[in-house]
């Protein structure tokens, strides 16, 4: 670990939603830091061809992290592959915007079963391959919207609750060399966020401007910012940082 590129070599890092965006720029970065990346995504050829920019050893696995069954057999292949999990990237999430008094039951459901019960599948498993080795990081993708957001009522629940979580398991594994902690990206440009135009009718050029404006750093974020924190929890540098929340967001203020 003297070279910085290489401080997680021999690491499996496993990352959720890892086909496209956030993920895929979490899979290369930690990759970069000499990993053994894992993609854990819906789309077998989406995978696939998001590991095409993996230089080092890398297996993907399509998997619905909202099935118990289909997550235990994702996270047998990867301990039966490489024998072990250092680092859990949670990060797969979707949303279903409506306001809340026109919000339907399946649009609540269905993000608060992916973006915080899907999370629970992964991370009990993989936790207790941490433990068994006394080591171990693992980080929530939350979000901004978390603090509450017009129209996302389920989303921000799911990903407000991702902090509590992220508290909790701190307390309760820190005695085994895990840390937890969390990350709250504010707009990035991703498919997700673009999709937003698609939506609404809006210009993407118009909206970027609107969102780069209601920034310190009069930008708007890109998939590489919120990888770069994921390296830092990642890494042997954060040991004594846990049950945090980073928010990353252009501005001082949240």
């Amino acid at each position: 670990m003297a070279n910085s590129n290489n401080e997680l070599d021999g690491q499996v890092a496993i990352v959720t939603g890892g086909a496209r965006g956030i993920g895929a720029e979490i899979l290369r970065e930690l990759s970069h830091k000499g990993a053994k990346v894992v993609a854990l995504d819906l789309d077998q050829m989406q995978i696939d061809e998001s590991l095409k920019s993996i230089t080092g050893e890398s297996l993907g696995i399509a998997v619905d992290i909202t099935k118990p069954l289909e997550v235990k057999e994702a996270i047998d292949l990867v301990l039966s592959k490489f024998g072990r999990i250092d680092i859990l990237v949670n990060n797969a999430g979707i949303t279903k915007d409506a306001l809340f008094h026109k919000m339907t039951y399946e649009e609540w459901s269905r993000v608060i079963e992916v973006n915080l019960s899907g999370v629970f599948h992964v991370t009990q498993l993989a936790q207790a391959a941490m433990v068994k080795e006394r080591y171990g990081r693992i980080v929530f993708i939350s979000s901004r919207s978390s603090l509450g957001k017009r129209g996302q009522a389920n989303y921000a629940a799911s990903k407000a609750a991702l902090l509590g979580l992220a508290k909790t398991l701190a307390i309760e594994l820190g005695q085994f060399g895990i840390t937890v902690n969390a990350i709250a990206p504010g707009f990035i440009e991703t498919e997700m966020t673009r999709a937003i135009t698609e939506k609404t009718g809006q210009d993407w050029s118009i909206l970027a401007s609107t969102m780069s404006d209601q920034t310190a750093v009069k930008r708007i974020g890109n998939p590489s910012d919120i990888a770069n924190a994921v390296a830092f929890f990642c890494s042997p540098k954060s040991s004594f940082v846990t049950g945090q929340t980073l928010y990353v967001t252009g501005s001082p203020s949240v």
